[in-house]
């Protein structure tokens, strides 16, 4: 549970977001620089006989019966030579504000890299633990809780002791394991379900880290599925489809590889295959089925990709914006949907370019359409959109999706205006350099 390990790495990092402030800092362009990078792997697996709820699932409040397998944080450092910065990726529901706030602070004290540089992400498994949710925890869940900040703050040292000169190199594959979930009810109305017909990007995003003679270092991957396999019955801790995608990717290439799973526009995409309510029928072969195909396409990918550079300029830049918003309100799938006005909604925007490889970074659980827009609008052919980033905002749908509302629209505290604020935002940050 407790083992680090450590491996080389290079690659950018973008992005960051300063939880509550309501500005936006640049990084000026700079020529490139020789990269270096490092990497490590962190186990933050919590006890076997803790028994803490599950996050993702309101009904499901018993706690946990066992490991089904284990979770992680995976973190990156790179340094171009002027600047360093970290992305830490780790398999949990999601990146509270308040986690951010502390972790980026903490991170900042222990280890020189500034806050703007820093990124929190997860892998959004429905099989882990809600940590970070307020300060009222106590007894073994508080315990643990401090235990994941430390591994945290300790992996992104082990990261930055194992720099090393390192080449970067971007390619896209393609892997159908998601579908819209956005589905027609008998009534005229939309729930969760399966819709083959709705909108969905099968992209499969890769970047790949290697040293100076060729050897991989890390491979980060970014698809648009959630991480439901196991389903609201499962009662065990899982790192669901993300964590059996990075696994899979692992052993093929050794465990000195560091492969972070980064969740893309998946606010309205579940895996291909139904999640079924019996919690002992199958989910297992499922996730690891899923994790096989997209684990597959990973490697094909990372294995054509022929350009690899070890010289590039990091730039950055963050910004919070605020969308209108509205009460999350309960919703008939056979009913009218009621929206109701309430505070606006500040959503964290981050984008860091390395060389010509620009990652948007957003705070919240994005659907499809948003996500398809910024890469079309994106000048730059490998543009990645990372959610579940340096804050929570929950759901954040595109404009098309509030001419059918369905799960996502009830629950979301965003009113329409999220997808050009979202995008025209980031968009607007790559303009500038």
């Amino acid at each position: 549970m407790n083992t680090i390990i450590p491996t080389r790495f290079c690659y950018l990092l973008f992005v960051l977001s300063l939880p509550f402030l309501l500005f936006s800092e640049t990084i000026h362009a700079q020529s490139a620089g020789e990269l270096q990078a490092g990497a490590a792997r962190i186990n933050i697996t919590p006890p076997a006989d803790a028994a803490f709820q599950l996050a993702g699932y309101g009904g499901r409040t018993d706690g946990f019966t066992g490991i089904l397998d284990s979770l992680y944080y995976r973190t990156i450092v790179v340094d171009d030579g002027r600047d360093r910065a970290a992305i830490i990726v780790g398999d949990l529901l999601f990146t509270t504000d308040l986690m951010w706030e502390r972790l980026s602070k903490r991170i900042e004290k222990e280890t020189g890299i500034p806050r703007r540089h820093i990124v929190l992400a997860a892998t959004h498994t429905h099989g882990a633990p809600a940590l970070f949710r307020n300060e009222d925890i106590e007894g073994k869940l508080k315990e643990y809780t401090n235990e994941v900040a430390d591994k945290i703050v300790q992996s992104v040292k082990y990261a930055l002791a194992s720099l090393q000169p390192a080449k970067i190199g971007a390619g896209k594959g393609t892997a159908n394991v998601n579908i819209n979930r956005v589905a027609r009810m008998g009534a005229g109305g939309y729930w969760l379900g399966q819709n083959p017909d709705g909108p969905s990007d099968k992209t499969v995003d890769v970047v790949k880290f290697e040293d100076l003679d060729g050897n991989p270092i890390a491979i980060l991957v970014n698809y648009a599925v959630h991480g439901v396999v196991g389903g609201p019955g499962n009662l065990r801790v899982t790192a669901d489809l993300p964590g059996a995608t990075s696994r899979m990717v692992e052993k093929h290439y050794g465990d000195n590889v560091v492969v972070p799973w980064t969740s893309g526009a998946a606010g309205d995409q579940n895996p291909i295959y139904a999640v079924l309510e019996n919690p002992n029928s199958g989910r297992v072969q499922h996730m690891t089925v899923l994790g096989q195909i997209l684990g597959e396409e990973v490697i094909a990918v990372s294995e054509n990709i022929a350009r690899m550079t070890s010289r590039a300029s990091i730039r950055g830049e963050q910004k919070v914006v605020s969308i209108p918003g509205k009460e999350p309100n309960a919703y008939n799938p056979d009913g009218e949907y009621e929206f109701i006005d309430a505070d606006p909604l500040d959503v964290r925007l981050s984008l860091l370019m390395v060389g010509h490889l620009a990652f948007g970074c957003v705070s919240g659980e994005v659907l499809t359409g948003i996500g398809k827009r910024f890469k079309n609008e994106s000048p730059f052919k490998h543009s990645i959109m990372i959610t579940h980033c340096n804050g929570a905002s929950g759901y954040l749908p595109d404009d098309q999706a509030y001419e059918r509302p369905g799960y996502e629209i009830m629950v979301s505290r965003a009113k329409e205006g999220a997808e050009n604020s979202i995008v025209n935002g980031l968009i607007q940050m790559i303009n500038g350099f």
